[in-house]
């Protein structure tokens, strides 16, 4: 069957699922050349079967299916793992402490979830936010009830109280044993990880702010491991980093963005393998909306934002960032932490690609940004599939085209491990076996015809 015709096969079967995708065949894709999520060469002329949820068979001869499988010539065209973003803040939740103040909005959290599902970002983990908003949206996604990545949560972050991340949905600890109760009703919201925040501030011209103990911290990731509970901490200095190291957490959930990493903290990166999400989009999104907004005009931005929010970061949000202090310091700061994350890269550490946005496109700007830091597209790849699938404790299930693992895939048009930007030429998505219309996917924006 030809890539364009596959939408209409997928159109065809919507009625048998409720996530608008079809899962009622058996899958054959044929004839891809495969960039399988390990960092291997692309290898041509491979044929894959997927039945139900799962990759069964990845082999260099045809592959035999039941009668009417859904088969997929993809002579030409380039097939690798769903893209994972390991830090999100899903948009939608209402925000008290805004100005003015924002009610709840599942719309638009649906929407962004679209978004990342039109881009090809099979896979995301929301790294703090409204429990009940979040957890809701997650067990909808697990029950197939909307069309949206897997979800994978934290809920509210636990901080001490005044530190980065306080908030009215947060859990704040003090001491210990007197922490207990509150973080053991945390865990009773069966939180998929567990973010800290280890943080004073006191740089890029923010003010000193209360920080975690970091015995406390070591307390708090045991009480969650034991529990089965992974862990992942918000650090930016390279001393608080080493201190939620060695204080046994599981993850990093930010690079090291103060100042150069040492060649110390590179070799502990290495031997620790510690996985460390990039999240370089955040810092430079500021700079690059103020200097040059045309990036908005391309389709995953067309496609991932209503017109009216495209000419309202054009114009007012584009004017308030061009005035902020904040933006130009991390615009100076940025290729410092790109260095840093090419370094780790390069001893061997673990990166793994995280936005600390809210939409698809982010994913696509986050992997350019690696590759602008001297990191090679195919390790690019590995990086926002294998690695950050390992960030989250799930690289046995998903972040690799291999046998036996969860079918979520994207089909593209160009070679990635030439060019980056050849990732956002998507032609297919494959989430949990069922192939996605994206011609129908709810996003606030205008689908390319």
């Amino acid at each position: 069957m030809d890539v364009k015709l596959i939408a209409r096969a997928a159109g065809a079967l919507l009625a048998c699922s409720t996530a608008h995708s079809a899962s009622a065949s058996d899958i054959v894709i044929e004839n891809a050349t495969i960039i399988d999520g390990a960092g291997s060469p692309p290898h041509a002329g491979r044929h894959i079967l997927i039945k139900d949820d799962r990759i069964v068979f990845v082999e260099d001869e045809p592959v035999k299916a039941a009668p009417g499988a859904i088969r997929i010539d993809a002579t030409g065209k380039f097939l690798i793992p769903g893209l994972i973003d390991t830090h999100v803040h899903l948009r939608g939740a209402a925000d008290s402490a805004a100005s003015p103040p924002r009610r709840q909005n599942r719309r638009e959290a649906e929407q962004a979830l679209a978004s990342y599902l039109y881009a090809g970002v099979t896979t995301i983990y929301d790294a703090g936010n409204d429990p009940d908003f979040i957890f809701e949206l997650r067990a909808d996604e697990q029950s197939g009830r909307i069309l949206s990545p897997r979800i994978f949560a934290t809920g509210g972050i636990v901080t001490y109280p005044g530190s980065h991340g306080s908030s009215p949905y947060a859990t704040h600890v003090e001491s210990w044993p007197a922490a207990a109760p509150g973080v053991e009703a945390h865990a009773a919201r069966k939180p998929d990880m567990v973010k800290f925040t280890l943080e004073e501030r006191g740089w890029g011209a923010r003010p000193l702010i209360p920080m975690l103990p970091v015995d406390l911290l070591q307390r708090l990731v045991e009480f969650f491991n034991d529990r089965g509970v992974r862990t992942t901490v918000h650090a930016s200095s390279e001393l608080r980093a080493r201190e939620a190291i060695f204080a046994g957490v599981d993850t990093l959930a930010h690079p090291v963005i103060q100042g150069p990493v040492s060649d110390n903290f590179v070799r502990l990166m290495a031997v620790k393998k510690v996985p460390m999400s990039s999240t370089l989009t955040i810092g430079e999104s500021y700079s690059r909306l103020a200097e040059n907004p045309n990036f908005l005009d391309q389709p995953l931005y067309q496609a991932a934002l209503s017109s009216r929010e495209i000419e309202k970061l054009k114009t007012e949000t584009r004017k308030e960032f061009q005035e902020r202090s904040w933006t130009w310091w991390m615009k100076i700061m940025t290729p410092i932490a790109q260095e840093n994350l090419r370094k780790i890269h390069e001893a061997g550490g673990v990166i793994a690609l995280g936005t600390d946005q809210t939409i698809g496109p982010a994913v696509h700007r986050e992997m350019e940004l690696l590759a602008g830091a001297g990191i090679a597209p195919i390790d690019v790849i590995k990086i926002a599939t294998h690695n950050a699938a390992r960030f989250l404790g799930l690289e046995d299930q998903i972040g690799l085209v291999a046998p036996g693992m969860k079918a979520d895939l994207v089909l593209l048009g160009a070679d990635p491990s030439i060019n980056i930007d050849n990732a956002k030429a998507i032609e297919l998505v494959i989430k949990n076996g069922a192939v996605i219309d994206r011609r129908r996917l709810p996003v606030a924006g205008t689908i390319e015809p």
